[in-house]
């Protein structure tokens, strides 16, 4: 098991590796001026060039990878060009290891936006994990038990209803009648842990938390019953049941086990996506979290900032998928030998 977690952590690494070098490539390498962006719509050549000499645009590609490489495990200064510190030293900004970059319209290491905006979307997103996976994996469980009876149907028809509605309506659904037309609920508010306590603060998520989770749990509803029905027709289901099992020892500890492979699997991909794929709920929301960050960075050309959230979210992906490598093991043993 150690050497198959091993092998997997090594891979990734590899793949951390060379993703930030495409990214690079893709954002720096083509025919766009990224100073000119990073200076604004207003700069005249010279403070062009200056931005690029700053932010060390106006090295090689490779060059700059292997900065931005190095920055991440020492940390760099910026400006990066050492005449420039020299001049100016009140200038000088430090970002501390793993430095992501700078943005110039911000006048903030891209940690430090990272650092703002990553709780929100986290805790959006935790929130919604744990509801989208209890309800989803329950539900779809239960249809499959009842399987051909007026509840399997309903259960059935009600998560493809949830599934045909976009997160914007159901966002603005639950904002306009539940919390402000009907009263029924506070309008939700980022209140972190820190300034208003647990409660507060998985009060203002409901709302955010629930829209962003329906989406997912309709899915899960469908594929927790498919895998279910699926394992439940195997031929070792048989032979636990003419054993004598009990019906809910062979549902959960055989045929449910069994069905949680490829859960995982979607599990370990949503949970990566929805960290930056919540920029819907979060601006319904008025959450200002990655998602809001990245239209923001967007709208500016920071590619400072858009470098950064490309890595540390594609860095969630591949993390996500060692995760659930070595959680296959665990499941089924027969996967530490591939």
């Amino acid at each position: 098991m150690f050497a198959f977690a091993v092998r997997r952590v090594f891979v990734g690494v590899l793949m951390l590796i060379a993703m930030s070098l495409v990214v690079f490539i893709l954002f720096f390498a083509g025919p766009v001026d990224a100073a000119k962006y990073a200076c604004g719509q207003k700069c005249n050549q010279q403070a062009i060039d200056a931005t690029a000499k700053s932010l060390g645009f106006d090295k090689p590609v490779v060059e700059q990878w292997g900065s931005f490489m190095t920055g991440l495990v020492k940390g760099r200064e910026y400006p990066l060009d050492p005449e420039m510190r020299k001049a100016a030293p009140e200038t000088v900004t430090r970002c501390d290891a793993p430095c992501l970059g700078y943005s110039v319209p911000d006048q903030q290491t891209v940690n430090e936006e990272l650092a703002n905006s990553a709780p929100v979307s986290i805790s959006l997103a935790v929130f919604a994990i744990i509801v989208w996976l209890t309800f989803g994996i329950l539900l779809g469980v239960l249809a499959a038990v009842v399987k051909g009876t007026l509840l399997d149907r309903g259960i059935v028809g009600f998560s493809l209803l949830l599934y045909a509605f976009p997160t914007f309506f159901i966002g603005a659904l639950l904002l306009k009648f539940v919390a402000i037309k009907w009263d029924l609920y506070p309008v939700p508010e980022y209140v972190s842990i820190a300034d208003g306590g647990i409660g507060q603060w998985a009060t203002n998520l409901v709302l955010p938390g629930i829209t962003l989770a329906v989406f997912y749990m309709a899915g899960y509803v469908r594929m927790s019953r498919a895998f279910v029905l699926e394992s439940m027709s195997e031929d070792y289901i048989r032979t636990a049941r003419a054993k004598g099992l009990k019906g809910r020892t062979v549902l959960f500890k055989h045929g449910l086990r069994a069905a949680l492979t490829p859960l995982v699997s979607m599990a370990g991909l949503d949970i990566a996506a929805v960290l930056g794929g919540a920029i819907i709920t979060e601006d319904v929301f008025n959450f200002y979290g990655l998602g809001r960050l990245a239209v923001s960075a967007s709208r500016n050309f920071d590619l400072s900032i858009l470098v950064g959230l490309v890595l540390v979210l594609g860095a969630l992906v591949i993390v996500a998928n060692i995760i659930v490598d070595i959680l296959y093991a665990f499941i089924d043993p027969r996967v530490r030998v591939a």
